[in-house]
């Protein structure tokens, strides 16, 4: 064990003098050695109850054998930090949380981890900090939100966004804003849609990290708790048996998240952090992967905020093992990887049937044939863009439209809500790239004013920032390179014709080829004065289309 170059031997007596000061007995001090790595916060909604769930891992890991330490590990809300200087903290802390995970387990000698995280870059940090470390991890979220209710008919974060537009657009008075308010989110959880923690966490299952539920059981229930002891009772099965991270996320597990993830219709940001994620595995995901996998994958669930449906619909249907064994119909899954079970993924999913056809679709009768994440290119994003295809109306699949062109969020929010932007345009975002931005903000502001204002079905959106898993509509994001690296979207000006074509996977400036070159001779990117971390952050990110990975 790790701990035991901390534990046995005189040599080690000022160690075990530490620990005695902890108040661990001599038995705990011989046991193996469990860091727990809590997320808990009093900040963030989808943290309020992890403290609940990290005793209930404390439990199982003591229950098993082991001797429990929690540590703690940062994390932003997305729906606070959004629309302002705050979202450029948001994606940046993935590689915090990383780091200092790193440092906490090395420096301390843990045997083992247990990650309890919950939103948007929390999960990937952790499980890029997994990978890195690899020694024996487990993964258990603090769960889902349940879904709101007015008038009715559920509702999620999306709704609220888009009835701030609706408001502007004079559609609905002060007082019908107010009951979204209070109503949008009734629990404690992750955003209760497809947004980009429960797709991470819905992932983390399919990679092989947490175990059946994590994904999909509502924050609220019971049964979390009882998860939250078997993910500590797990992971010293795993430290028995020496399965690592590396050894569960590999090549083919990552295939299986992609593939899910199209099937799934999950958060755009996923091709951010499963890039990410596989980097520190020594794996390469190009973003091509996305359409050859898509082209093959059936999309099998509309959730909010592209259908009527909710995470919570998701679990009651049979989950998200209830998705893999629909695709395993088709050998779209690979079934022989190990799993934090010390079982097969085909082993999991054996008896998981699809208990609701309208949640989550027979593989012979899918939303579409394709899956829900598209991967555009061309002279616009040479290195690619991304955009969730299973959340655009049909109409808007293919659209050719005038720029109008904004060097910030901030700078499209005002045109938008003056009503400056009308049917047919394709709003442009730059300077919010991973170095330009720094920290590729994301987008909700804009786009939800797009469609609570009724123009979500005329008017395009695109960036070299990134999206709020809670956006739909025709947004594309990720365009990479992006302006502050040189990328065409830089000397894109208004008035010139963009065409967007997501089901040929295209993304062109319809200019001249020789002015296009005058253009870019004469373009010297944007330089922002930047300090502290982000300075240090803008100066090592790589593009959107790598990951945005420190190098």
């Amino acid at each position: 064990m790790n701990s035991d170059k901390l534990k046995e031997g005189m040599q080690n007596a000022p160690h075990r003098a530490l620990y005695h000061a902890l108040g661990m007995t001599e038995e705990e001090i011989k046991r193996p050695l469990v860091g727990i790595v809590s997320s808990y916060n009093e900040i963030v909604p989808g943290h309020m109850n992890i403290d609940k769930i990290t005793e209930a891992v404390r439990l199982g890991v003591a229950m098993a054998g082991g001797t429990p330490v929690v540590f703690p590990a940062i994390a932003v809300c997305d729906g606070i930090a959004m629309g302002h200087k705050g979202m450029k903290y948001s994606l940046v802390t993935r590689d915090l949380i990383a780091d200092s995970t790193e440092a906490m387990t090395l420096a301390h000698g843990f045997d083992a981890l247990v990650m309890v995280p919950n939103c948007d870059k929390n999960v990937p940090g952790l499980l890029m900090a997994a990978a890195r470390l690899n020694v024996p991890t487990v993964f258990v979220s603090g769960g889902p939100m349940l879904a709101g209710r007015i008038d009715g008919r559920k509702i999620s974060f999306s709704s609220i966004s888009e009835a701030v537009g609706q408001y502007n657009a004079g559609k609905i008075d002060e007082e019908k804003l107010k009951e979204y308010e209070c109503k949008t989110c009734p629990t404690c959880g992750s955003c209760s849609g497809m947004y980009t923690a429960n797709s991470m966490n819905c992932l983390t299952e399919v990679l092989g990290m947490g175990l059946k539920g994590n994904g999909t059981i509502p924050a609220v229930y019971s049964q979390r708790i009882e998860l939250a002891k078997h993910a500590g009772m797990a992971v010293m099965e795993m430290l028995k048996r020496d399965i690592r991270p590396r050894d569960i996320m590999t090549e083919d597990a990552f295939t299986n998240a992609i593939t899910v993830d199209m099937a799934l219709g999950c958060s755009t940001n996923s091709m951010l952090h499963l890039p990410a994620i596989a980097h520190e595995c020594g794996i390469e995901i190009n973003l091509d992967i996305a359409n050859k996998i898509s082209e093959k994958t059936p999309n099998l669930c509309h959730l909010a905020p592209a259908g009527a449906t909710y995470i919570e619909e998701l679990n009651e249907a049979g989950g998200v093992y209830a998705v893999m064994n629909e695709l395993s119909k088709k050998n779209l899954i690979h079934t022989e990887c190990i799993t934090v079970t010390g079982r097969t993924v085909g082993e999991n999913i054996k008896d998981c049937v699809n208990l609701n056809h309208d949640v989550i679709r027979p593989i012979e009768n899918p939303y579409s044939e394709t899956g829900g994440i598209a991967v555009l290119r061309g002279n616009l994003a040479p290195d690619g863009s991304v955009v969730k295809r299973s959340a655009v109306a049909s109409e808007m699949l293919v659209h050719e439209g005038p720029a109008k062109v904004f060097d910030s969020e901030e700078e499209a929010q005002a045109a938008i809500n003056s009503g400056k932007i009308v049917p047919g345009d394709v709003v442009v975002i730059r300077y919010e790239g991973p170095k330009g931005g720094p920290g590729m903000r994301e987008m909700l502001n804009p786009t939800s004013a797009i469609m609570g204002m009724g123009l979500g079905n005329s008017v395009a959106l695109i960036t070299d920032g990134r999206f709020s898993g809670a956006t739909r509509g025709a947004c594309v994001g990720h365009v990479s390179p992006e302006a502050a690296s040189g990328g065409l979207i830089g000397v894109v000006k208004d008035g010139d014709i963009i065409s967007i074509n997501i089901p040929e996977n295209k993304l062109e400036l319809k200019v001249d080829e020789s002015e296009i070159k005058e253009r870019m001779k004469n373009f010297v990117p944007k330089q922002k004065p930047l300090s502290g971390y982000l300075k240090r952050y803008a100066a090592l990110v790589s593009s959107g289309a790598e990951g945005a990975i420190l190098n």
